[in-house]
C-alpha cells in the first residue's frame, strides 16, 4: 500500500494557527503520512531564527525584517492578542496543561522527518535570507508544492 501524504500551506503568521498546523502535521506523521509544511508569506516567521543575523539588505527588506517577529516564539495570536498579553496567557495555559509550545512542536516535526519548506519567492519578496532561517529547511517554489499536493491525500491551507 502506498504511503499517504499530508501537505500543509502555512500562510498565517499567527502563533495559534501555526500551532494547529504543526499539531496536525505531527499527528499525520505519527500515522505514517509523508508530511510537508510549505511556509509562505507570514508563515515563514515560524522558521526564522530567534537571534538577529547580520545580512546585507536594502531599506525595504530591513523594514520587513524589523516588523516581522523573529522566530516561532515571538509570533502573535490571531485573536485576543491584547498588545502582547494574549500570547503570554496562552503559553501559561499550554504549560499548565503540559502541552507543547510551538518551538517544541517544530522540533518534533524535524525529528519525525516532516519536510519543512520555505517559499523561495516569498523569501525574495520579503527580503529574507537563508542565513535567517533555521537549519533543516528546504527551499522551493509553488511548482514544488503543487507537485506534492497533486497526489496528496490531505491538503490544508492555514
Amino acid at each position: 500500500m502506498e504511503q499517504k501524504s499530508t501537505n500543509i500551506i502555512l500562510f498565517s503568521g499567527d502563533y495559534d494557527k501555526a500551532m494547529a498546523a504543526y499539531i496536525i502535521a505531527n499527528g499525520a506523521a505519527a500515522y505514517d503520512h509523508k508530511v510537508t509544511i510549505f511556509h509562505t508569506f507570514w508563515g515563514l516567521n515560524a522558521l526564522r531564527k530567534d537571534e538577529k543575523v547580520l545580512t546585507k539588505k536594502g531599506f525595504l527588506e530591513k523594514m520587513f525584517g524589523k516588523m516581522m517577529p523573529r522566530g516561532a516564539d515571538q509570533m502573535g495570536l490571531s485573536k485576543m492578542h491584547f498588545a502582547g498579553m494574549g500570547p503570554k496567557m496562552i503559553k501559561n495555559v499550554i504549560k499548565k496543561h503540559n502541552a507543547m509550545e510551538l518551538p517544541q512542536l517544530i522540533e518534533m516535526a524535524k525529528e519525525q522527518e516532516i519536510e519543512l519548506v520555505a517559499c523561495q519567492m516569498t523569501m525574495d519578496l520579503l527580503g529574507l535570507k537563508e542565513e535567517e532561517i533555521m537549519d533543516g529547511v528546504q527551499y522551493a517554489g509553488v511548482a514544488a508544492y503543487l507537485a506534492e499536493a497533486e497526489n496528496g491525500n490531505v491538503n490544508l491551507f492555514i
